[in-house]
């Protein structure tokens, strides 16, 4: 195909789209808002899925170079009660159908198999509009302007591009995350890090939650989870840190010292990241040149794992029907009729666990969900 094709945002998904055009001969660009890939922080670790990134992965010919990344030994999950008390432990797979990678250093991998100048950096999508010759005039904050064939939105929650295809907006799911840390050479809580175990300590109890990874080189990442409505939120001043860490822990009176340590004594800057999804099931009617991957189609919880994965997926999926069908809309209503179904599930699956993990069955709950059938 000739057309010229515009990938808005620079997340594992549009690079997976990227990548896997380049590697048929097509040319695409991506304009992401940020200055650079280091601008911001990437966050965890993910665990990636053989039957959906795994699969993208090795679409995009990058599989064993995904495999020098992988994580042994991190898989390890571990549920405990507000107490600290043991209910689940389950130690690492080395032979792990999911492996665990560093989210940071997938997308660099996916950032350096592009050819040089695919990347426009600084490209804030300020507005999009169809052109009468067809195709869209894409706007950026820079005042800056650019025509593309097909707009491919890649810009997650908040996509500036799907106010094309439809009016639905992600709304808040009633939980909210506050990021923690503890960082070597930093204070020592030998006892709190060892109640994580190798991997993952998941404490939970109805409407919260303290759940903690475990790195191999010694940080521990997670966050602290409350379900509270927005007005909650909004009375956490983390203009003090410590003193807006106070407060969540105070959320948490009656816990385990072990427990509220990871949230009192967090070196972490303490983001508040309420969780947002748009509609389970979510679909459009179709509309030429333009479509979605990855959360700007699919957003949802993280409680089914399945965010990164299927943005890689949408991305080598929808790459796969343009290369193989010389008809646009044609491969575009392919693609559409292959995403609805599989973003959909997922997002049930996800809004399920996310009522398993702080519901009033929990922590419970959460051990029939990992413990073997």
């Amino acid at each position: 195909m000739q057309k010229t094709i515009a990938i808005v945002g620079a997340g594992v998904g549009g690079l997976t789209l990227a990548r896997v055009l380049q590697a048929h001969g097509v040319a695409a660009t991506i304009y992401e808002g940020e200055a650079s890939a280091t601008t911001r922080a990437q966050g965890g670790l993910l665990d990636i899925h053989e039957e959906t990134g795994q699969v993208a992965l090795h679409a995009a010919g990058l599989y064993d170079e995904f495999l020098a990344l992988v994580r042994p030994g991190e898989d390890a999950k571990r549920v405990v009660d507000r107490h600290g008390t043991i209910l689940f432990d389950m130690p690492a797979d080395p032979g792990s159908a999911r492996p665990e990678v560093d989210r940071g250093e997938l997308r660099r991998l996916l950032i350096d198999s592009l050819a040089p100048g695919t990347i426009r950096w600084g490209h804030k999508l300020a507005s999009l509009r169809p052109c009468v010759e067809g195709g869209y005039e894409l706007t950026f904050a820079t005042g800056s302007a650019t025509r593309a064939d097909l707009v491919i939105g890649a810009d997650g929650a908040w996509s500036k591009v799907r106010p094309l295809l439809t009016a639905a907006t992600p709304a808040y799911s009633g939980t909210c995350f506050i990021e923690i840390a503890l960082t070597p050479g930093g204070r020592t809580h030998r006892a709190s890090v060892a109640a994580i175990g190798s991997g993952t300590l998941m404490a939970v109890a109805p409407g919260k939650g303290i759940i903690a990874h475990r790195h191999a080189e010694g940080h521990v990442r997670g966050y602290a989870a409350l379900t509270r409505p927005e007005a909650w939120m909004r009375s956490i001043d983390f203009g003090d840190p410590s003193a807006g860490l106070r407060q969540v822990a105070e959320e948490f009176d009656g816990w385990s010292p072990l427990l509220t340590d990871f949230v009192t004594q967090s070196d972490a800057n303490p983001w508040l990241r309420p969780i947002y999804a748009l509609p389970a099931g979510l679909t459009w009617d179709r509309v030429p040149g333009v479509t979605l991957v990855g959360d700007a189609a699919h957003l949802m919880s993280p409680f089914a794992g399945e965010g990164a994965n299927l943005a890689m997926y949408d991305g080598a999926d929808l790459a796969s029907r343009l290369v193989e069908q010389p008809d646009t809309e044609t491969a575009l209503t392919a693609y559409e009729e292959r995403l609805f179904p599989r973003s959909g599930d997922a997002a049930h699956r996800s809004a399920r666990n996310l009522e398993i993990f702080f519901g009033q069955e929990a922590p419970q709950s959460v051990v029939t969900l990992f413990a073997p059938s």
